[in-house]
């Protein structure tokens, strides 16, 4: 449409141009660009950590399976222990059982050694009884049987009596001896039970430990999805500022609007004048050239005759939503 404006135009034209030019355009678009940068890169540092923080949940969930094993199987220790040990406090309490038997019984056979040799000095030293003496002795027939079942009930006793502890104490002794050997069998199998339970403890500490560091680093990963979440939305609103405060710019809105076509446009075009034709025949608000104004439907012979509200109307239809924009040059400019 229009091409050259009449010359007491020019310069505010130029200078309107100059002082558009001027505007933060660039630096609008420049940081636009930069948001829409910090949005993709943070949408993709969301997905990224997202991944993480999943992940880690994977492990946290998994470890804490592996912890509950692992408890298990330490439970069941601690009462294998326990039974092990005791068996051994009732090893030990036969051992000393036994022990103190032994020690009894060798009481007992010094005591009755002591006996039998003071019994076999005494008949060293008396004459040995012979057959006459028994019977020169004895008062009766009867006291003569008695006096010699006496005496072979003497040397039979103190015979047995030696043999019976003799024995008990051998007995006693491979009691205790087997005693002993499963006492440290079973001291043994004790500590093999705690060296299982140690390890499985080990286990489980250091299981615990690491689903700690697990949790610490979800955590963090958390935060750090958080912040990155927090920038992209905040990066999005003043993205969304700019768009709204762009669009505000190229609204209708100006001064002597509202206008039909972004006043930046109208600015260009006619400063906002209502002109009159110039060499091209381009008038009013939006500079309408005579034959698109009367296809429009123009009531006067030139735009600049009619009124504003009128020229508004067909500059509205013929802007069509932006559609008919190329029908302006000065929308090139702003666009």
């Amino acid at each position: 449409m229009a091409g050259v404006l009449r010359f007491r135009y020019a310069i505010a034209i130029l200078v309107m141009l100059t002082l558009w030019a001027g505007l933060p355009v660039g630096a609008s678009a420049q940081s636009e660009s930069t948001l829409h940068d910090r949005i993709e890169r943070g949408r993709e540092h969301e997905r990224v950590l997202s991944g993480a923080v999943a992940r880690l949940s994977t492990l946290i969930s998994r470890t804490g399976r592996e912890i509950t094993i692992v408890q298990g199987r330490l439970d069941d220790v601690q009462a294998d222990l326990v039974a092990a040990r005791a068996r051994v406090e009732r090893t030990q309490a036969e051992l000393r059982a036994e022990r103190i038997k032994l020690l009894r019984l060798r009481r007992r056979f010094a005591e009755d050694r002591a006996v039998l040799a003071s019994q076999l000095v005494a008949m060293y030293k008396s004459d040995p009884p012979d057959v006459v003496s028994l019977v020169l002795g004895s008062h009766s027939f009867a006291d003569l049987l008695d006096r010699v079942v006496f005496v072979k009930r003497v040397t039979e006793r103190n015979a047995a009596v030696v043999e019976r502890v003799r024995t008990e104490r051998g007995q006693t002794q491979r009691q205790t001896a087997l005693l002993a050997r499963l006492e440290d069998k079973r001291r043994d199998e004790a500590d093999a039970v705690q060296r299982r339970q140690n390890a499985l403890a080990s286990m489980r500490d250091g299981l615990a430990a690491r689903q700690r560091t697990q949790i610490r680093a979800r955590a963090a990963r958390a935060a750090a999805l958080a912040g990155t979440r927090a920038g992209r939305r905040a990066a999005k609103r003043a993205l969304a500022r700019l768009l709204a405060a762009r669009a505000a710019a190229a609204s209708s809105a100006g001064p002597g609007g509202p206008w039909a076509i972004p006043w930046p446009i109208v600015q260009c075009e006619s400063g906002g004048q209502n002109l009159s034709p110039n060499r091209a025949g381009a008038s009013g608000y939006y500079q309408f050239l005579p034959t698109t104004w009367r296809n429009l439907g123009g009531s006067t012979p030139a735009a600049y005759q009619a009124s504003k509200a009128e020229q508004d109307r067909l500059a509205a239809r013929l802007w069509a939503a932006g559609a008919g924009a190329h029908n302006w040059d000065c929308a090139g400019l702003v666009g």
